[in-house]
């Protein structure tokens, strides 16, 4: 009888999201490394079981191992899953590139990381900033891992759905299989770029959401209807962006990837970003902030991290000039250029306006992008 061979994981950030795959992993056998920013953090992993900061009130199985050693996490490991927020995600991914591991290309990485990442070479989805950090083998195999998908209600064991989107069809699969679960299914996906672009860009139209939800409790104007009308409008700026970075397959938007995510992170009270934006009308919550970029320094100060407002900076980077009135109204809020309530009604008038101009814009922003794409190979247009 042959030995069975133990599948040797890491998750890079302890977070909700990554604590929560941590258990996944953990409860299906597996021993799982866990690395954590916040030393007293790791302590109360691997002596209490718990995660207040980030999981409150989950029990965590002891098949988590958590520590303050990036490097130690990410030394021979088969499976490394990446959880790390955007804003910090290049300096430590560069961290462990001295892992022989991963100098050799044998770890399956997957990325669980939402938003958009500025580089030297320009913005750019989250696996290809992350490609160009790592060794050439890494060239269209990184794993991206999303869906809707409250960190909460997966360590709860609340059925899920995910979708695990890479260009290698059998690292989709092995990962798809290494997470899949009675309560957590996986879908497998080739349209990598489609996928990130549907996970990065609801964030931003969840902000928008949760401040159209905060307002209608006082203007007898907003309501349910008023919120489908947003969300339909969202998924269909989402669509737009998506053709023009490349994505491959149409269908991508109307999965769980696209309107499944949108929905969730836009209805549901665990959602950060809606959230946000009901902070934003109820609390004032960026009324001390001059621009975008202040309000992105205070997100520690408000006590979780909203992806959406440093996607919302980088999408206007790329796409200021197309018609986007949700995408383009959040950032009018975000950077102080616009009062929310008067940005979301002009928002929801350019919505029902809409304009042949606006077709013209989103041809030439089609023909930018490819030209932006251009150098990577013969890779769809970025």
């Amino acid at each position: 009888m042959k030995d069975v061979v133990e599948t040797r994981i890491g998750v890079l950030g302890a977070g909700g999201w990554g604590t929560a795959i941590a258990k996944v992993l953990a409860e299906k056998g597996h021993t799982v490394d866990l690395w954590c920013h916040e030393p007293d953090l790791a302590d109360a992993i691997n002596g209490a079981h718990t995660n207040a900061m980030y999981l409150r009130g989950v029990t965590l199985p002891p098949g988590i191992r958590a520590t303050t050693d990036i490097a130690g996490v990410a030394e021979g490991k088969d499976f490394l899953f990446v959880a790390i927020p955007s804003l910090h995600l290049l300096s430590n991914v560069k961290r462990i590139i001295a892992c022989s591991n991963i100098r050799e290309g044998r770890t399956v990485i997957a990325m669980l990381t939402k938003g958009l990442i500025e580089t030297p070479g320009g913005i750019r989805l989250v696996t290809e900033a992350v490609e160009d950090c790592l060794p050439g083998m890494y060239r269209n195999k990184l794993v991206y891992v999303s869906g809707p998908s409250h960190a909460i209600e997966v360590s709860q064991g609340k059925i899920t759905g995910l979708i695990s989107a890479s260009r290698s069809g059998r690292n989709s699969i092995r990962v798809r299989e290494l997470l899949s679960s009675p309560a957590l299914v996986v879908f497998s996906s080739l349209d990598v770029r489609g996928v990130q672009v549907s996970a990065a860009l609801k964030n931003v139209v969840a902000i928008a959401f949760g401040m159209l939800d905060a307002l209608k409790e006082t203007f007898d104007r907003f309501g349910d209807n008023t919120e489908s009308l947003l969300l339909a409008a969202g998924l269909n700026e989402i669509q737009t962006i998506g053709k023009a970075m490349g994505a491959t397959h149409p269908e991508t938007f109307t999965s769980i990837a696209g309107v499944g995510d949108l929905d969730v992170t836009c209805r549901s009270v665990h959602g950060r970003n809606r959230r946000f934006g009901r902070e934003i009308i109820l609390k004032g919550l960026i009324e001390g902030c001059s621009s975008i970029d202040q309000v992105i320094e205070s997100l520690p100060r408000f006590g979780y991290i909203a992806e959406g407002v440093v996607t919302a900076k980088w999408i206007n980077a790329l796409a200021g000039k197309l018609a986007l009135p949700i995408i383009g109204g959040v950032y009018r809020i975000l950077n102080r250029e616009a009062e929310p309530l008067a940005e979301l009604e002009s928002m929801l008038e350019r919505i029902t306006a809409g304009s042949a101009q606006g077709g013209r814009r989103a041809s030439r922003f089609f023909s930018h992008m490819r030209a932006l794409g251009s150098h990577r190979r013969s890779e769809p247009a970025w």
